[in-house]
């Protein structure tokens, strides 16, 4: 095939590319008019430049110019030559700036390049296959500039947030620009869905788009997907369903909620194999289905727990089947061979692509090569879209350091195929690091003490805010008879002590996954979820407030991924203003993703070369040294891993069955004698005990000896991310107050001239310190104090005293009203009625720390009993006095 000439490469490759997208290949004939001429490719087609190997013809029209090349030649660098054919054809209704043909390519049978030379802008392009004569009338007939500037003058959904509207506006932007691939990156939970329904509206009722590709990953996104279009309301009043049509591939019961039923609007397969200028559709589908469609099935990857399409086969798709592709998380960390899968299915359409991601990484920015729109997660938590969250650092002496049994001591062995469970008394000591805890060997007590301690912060944020924190646990796997996941939920059922029903778990082997996802969601119960990574991406639990990492992750993806669960701010409980993230690490698995990037450098998942493909590599010299090199790592691999019934079985090749032996003489016996080492290596019996030699059976212990030692520290962080502990954050926090009573009023009257004390002042204290670089919050420095000081609810002026002067006391608001009501009644004697304002007026102080003459209108408690006027006259006219003593009082 190599050695094929320009002519023959023409005959034997192109011309059937040609035919099969509805060409017929004919050669030029001078005597017949161009008007005779309908879908042809006119070979040796004459213009004033000399004769273009192709001429792409439609009624008579020239709409297409092809160079052609032989198959060794490159392509890319000669669409010049169909520039200077373009520009000789005479008789031509067009003039692009001396191009009388739009659409040029180059070929050499295997690579087609493409060229649109309308706009000096349009790059040229690599595409999968040539244009139907249908593909190149619409897009002859397709006025661009137009299309685009209808999209700006279309408005956004009214209730579109302003980096929304942004968002929609970059990538019309980037689309004016001839952009083809562009990447939106938006942080989890700010509404990337929402926006791309808004900017797939926009770019529809402006022309830009006719026929849109969403893509998910999941059916489950696809169903969320749909919803999201169905629930879309258009300026006219009517939902996105209703103004243009919205396919989806079929669903499966477990895809949709259990009282969810809406009709699935299945795409006519004559929408894709046909496509019309008419059409105006959007379709919703997996990528897996699409790569059917496209590819077979034999094509197919699968990246999730949910089980294959079996409704879908290959069909022939033109690449104009869509002008728009919606990539959604296209972040996903895919292996090599994955991604190259994923590639050709977006590679196969030739159509503006975009990207949607919350955490980019290095393979998709490659790939869709501009991030034309960004907005992080500390954006948004600025800017209060999202809420941030508080840290604490769990340390476990199992989780840091490992298990180390003693002779003599008892364990529980667990054969990991079977389930078979026995006890065996140690006969020597034995030590396992902690990478080895839950893949080896797990200690009951270090789960049960880490839950515990869990508890300990859920009972006071209960206590606090009157819920129950909706908890997530990431554990360590869900493998059969030795499931951490199980585990985890028998003990946190004992720790938490409120039934079943309370903690479940929720992984690809439970029942109905995503309908125990979704109740997880929306209801109460269970108030604690324990996944392995089901619940890692495309789940949206706003009420979430506690996520608990008893897995450690290498992937920032999947890290980020994890995090965003919590992102997001509550739906029944409006009040959520953080979520708290448990690193049972003792902090080092937050401080592993500290310093990466916002660009993921993270590589594919190693997809495995077979070792016999490394064998035959070796054999045909193909990188011999290379090859040579794995084959002494995986030679050497298999010695460690194998059996004594194994090591038997390889000495029928090798001296004594020695692997290692024979690899490290490896690269010397492949010079000394290549055939006969080759012919032990190639052996077919050889192959295959390479493959599937006996492994040792492997064993699992259950500790029921060790003790943990299990602490925690709460760590606050800034505005800038930035992480301290609660004596650095105090320091932090006396610095401020010694510095700032100059810009900070509030603070010089508290320090200074407390008759001033008002419930302005204490407002514009607490929006000063809360706005501060540090994110000084009452609840964070109550926090710090209690952990400090073991002093609890220290109120807002007694931090800012002590903060001044070491000496100054900690109080509660309560003790400090106390005190002040205290010197300010002393005696005076009080009526009756007196007595009851007065304790409205110290509750109302415990609460709030000052009061004004304008709460006694507004205030129920107040309001209810006559107001200031009413208060006013029990009090004989002297209250306004009465109430500056007391705010003077609590201030001092």
């Amino acid at each position: 095939m190599q050695d094929l000439t320009e002519k023959q490469t023409r005959k034997k490759l192109i011309d059937p590319l040609l035919a099969a997208e509805g060409w017929k290949v004919v050669l030029y004939g001078d005597k017949k008019e161009l008007s005779e001429y309908n879908k042809c490719a006119i070979g040796e087609y004459p213009t004033s430049n000399g004769p273009a190997d192709y001429a792409l013809c439609v009624d008579g029209k020239i709409l297409g110019i092809i160079e052609a090349k032989k198959l060794t030649l490159g392509p890319q660098s000669v669409l010049t030559q169909a520039e200077r054919y373009s520009k000789g054809v005479s008789d031509s209704e067009f003039n692009f700036d001396s191009f009388k043909v739009p659409f040029l390519y180059s070929t050499n049978g295997t690579e087609i390049w493409h060229h649109d030379v309308r706009d000096p802008l349009n790059r040229s392009r690599k595409i999968s296959s040539f244009h139907t004569p249908e593909a190149l009338v619409e897009m002859i007939n397709f006025d661009v500039d137009t299309a685009t500037t209808n999209f700006f003058s279309i408005p956004d959904n009214q209730k579109m947030r302003p980096y929304q509207c942004e968002a929609c506006d970059s990538i019309g932007e980037a689309i004016d620009s001839k952009k083809r691939t562009m990447m939106l990156a938006m942080a989890t939970g700010t509404g990337k869905t929402f926006t791309v329904v808004n900017l797939i509206y926009r770019l529809m009722k402006a022309g830009v788009a006719k026929r849109v590709l969403f893509l998910v990953d999941r059916r489950a996104l696809a169903a969320q997907a749909v919803r999201a279009f169905s629930s879309f309301e258009t300026e006219q009043g009517l939902k996105f369903d209703k103004t243009y049509e919205v396919y989806s591939q079929r669903f499966q019961r477990g895809d949709l909620g259990e009282d969810e039923n809406f009709d699935v609007n299945a795409m006519p397969e004559s929408y894709l194999t046909d496509p019309k200028t008419e059409h105006s559709f959007v379709y919703v589908s997996t990528i897996q289905r699409m790569t059917i469609n496209l590819f077979g099935k034999t094509s197919v990857f699968s990246c999730c727990d949910e089980s294959e399409d079996e409704d879908v086969s290959q069909l022939d798709i033109p690449i104009h089947a869509f002008d728009l592709i919606i990539a959604d998380e296209c972040h996903r960390g895919y292996s090599a061979q994955e991604i190259s899968t994923w590639r050709k299915t977006l590679d196969h359409f030739d159509a503006i692509k975009i990207g949607l991601t919350a955490t980019p990484a290095a393979h998709t920015s490659a790939y869709f090569k501009d991030i034309v729109f960004k907005y992080s997660y500390e954006q948004a938590v600025r800017e209060g879209y999202l809420v941030d969250y508080d840290i604490v650092a769990l340390e476990s002496g199992v989780r840091m350091n490992g298990i180390f049994l003693h002779e003599g001591e008892a364990v529980e062995v667990i054969d990991p195929e079977t389930g078979l469970r026995d006890i065996d008394m140690l006969e020597d000591e034995r030590e396992f690091s902690a990478e080895k805890i839950e893949r080896e060997i797990t200690s009951i007590d270090s789960n049960r003490k880490i839950l515990e301690e869990i508890k300990r912060y859920s009972d006071e944020h209960e206590k606090k805010y009157g819920r129950f924190p909706k908890t997530l646990i990431f554990a360590v796997n869900d493998l059969a008879f030795t499931s951490h996941a199980d585990q985890i939920v028998d003990l946190a059922r004992d720790v938490f002590g409120r039934g079943d029903s309370f903690v479940q778990k929720i992984t690809g082997k439970v029942d109905r996954p995503l309908q125990r996802i979704r109740e997880f969601r929306n209801r109460n119960m269970p108030g604690i979820a324990v996944t392995v990574d089901l619940l890692s991406t495309g789940v949206d639990v706003p009420d979430l407030e506690y996520i608990v990492f008893l897995r450690s992750v290498k992937s920032r993806i999947l890290f980020e991924q994890m995090m965003g669960r919590g992102t997001r701010k509550g739906e029944h409980y409006p009040d959520k203003s953080h979520f708290v993230v448990f690193d049972c690490f003792a902090g080092t698995l937050i401080d592993y993703f500290k310093s990466v990037t916002g660009v993921t450098a993270e590589p594919p998942q190693k997809q495995v070369k077979p070792i016999s493909k490394v064998i035959e590599d070796i054999w045909n010299n193909r990188d011999r040294k290379y090859n040579t090199r794995i084959l002494t790592k995986r030679l050497n691999r298999i010695d460690k891993e194998m059996s004594g019934e194994a090591r038997d079985m390889f000495s029928a090749f090798v001296e004594n069955g020695d692997l290692k032996s024979f690899a490290i003489s490896l690269e010397r016996r492949l010079e000394e004698d290549l055939t006969g080492t080759m012919a032990i290596l190639r052996n077919k019996d050889f192959l295959n005990l390479l493959e599937n030699y006996p492994r040792p059976k492997k064993t699992f212990l259950v500790d029921y000896g060790e003790r943990d030692a299990v602490s925690s520290t709460w760590i606050v962080r800034d505005a800038s991310g930035n992480e301290y502990k609660p004596d650095d954050y105090l320091e932090m926090f006396s610095e401020f107050v010694k510095e700032n009573p100059e810009k900070i009023s509030a603070i010089s009257i508290l320090l200074n001239r407390p008759q001033e004390w008002s419930t302005d002042a204490l407002e514009e204290l607490k929006k000063k310190l809360e706005s501060s670089q540090q994110r000084f919050t009452v609840e964070n420095l109550q926090r710090a104090h209690e952990v400090k000081y073991s002093k609890a609810l220290v109120d807002i002026i007694s931090m800012i005293k002590h903060a001044a002067s070491e000496e100054e006391a900690l109080l509660t608001a309560e003790e400090r009203v106390s005190n002040a009501f205290s010197k300010v009644t002393m005696g005076k004697s009080f009526t009756t009625d007196q007595l009851l304002w007065l304790e409205r007026i110290k509750a109302h102080l415990i609460a709030n720390l000052s009061i004004d003459k304008e709460d006694f209108d507004y205030i129920p408690v107040f309001a209810d009993h006559g107001g200031w006027n009413r208060a006013n006259r029990v009090f004989e006219g002297e209250l306004i006095t009465l109430i500056s003593e007391f705010n003077r009082a609590v201030a001092a």
